[in-house]
């Protein structure tokens, strides 16, 4: 189950959930209108479905290294029954398995950062709250 690439300049969004398309079709409006430019793939290929951290991890492992990306984000049940619409994001490369949650208002500023190495993924991890949920830096 080789893992598509990202479009450039965006980040791949993984449907792992697929008991509801209404909600489905409700995380990509929520996302595409939290920014003017489109920062997500979008993947819905039910061969995903309910698809593990660990499965993923496996999967880019046994890529070449020219297939493999280094992060990713999954709209999981959690996502798809969240008003806030919050997506696993998962980081395949510096800290393979790590996680933290971060709603579609968010995902802009998460994705840019991302794609174009601005940012690490455990710098956002690390501003994760409590609960594993990324709610933006704390200026205070």
């Amino acid at each position: 189950m080789p893992l598509p690439h990202p479009d450039d300049l965006t980040s791949l969004v993984l449907r792992t959930d697929f008991g509801d398309d209404g909600a489905w079709d409700a995380v990509r409006a929520a996302l595409d209108a939290a920014d003017e430019f489109s920062h997500a793939t979008y993947v819905g290929d039910p061969r995903f479905a309910a698809v593990g951290v660990q499965a993923l991890l496996d999967e880019v492992t046994a890529a070449e290294d020219d297939d493999r990306i280094i992060y990713l984000f999954l709209a999981d049940t959690t996502t798809m029954e969240d008003p806030d619409y919050p997506l696993l994001a998962v980081d395949l490369s510096d800290e393979p398995g790590r996680t933290f949650r971060v709603p579609a208002q968010w995902f802009p500023d998460v994705s840019a950062n991302l794609s174009i190495a601005n940012m690490d993924f455990a710098e956002f991890a690390d501003a994760a709250d409590g609960p594993g949920g990324f709610r933006g830096f704390d200026e205070g």
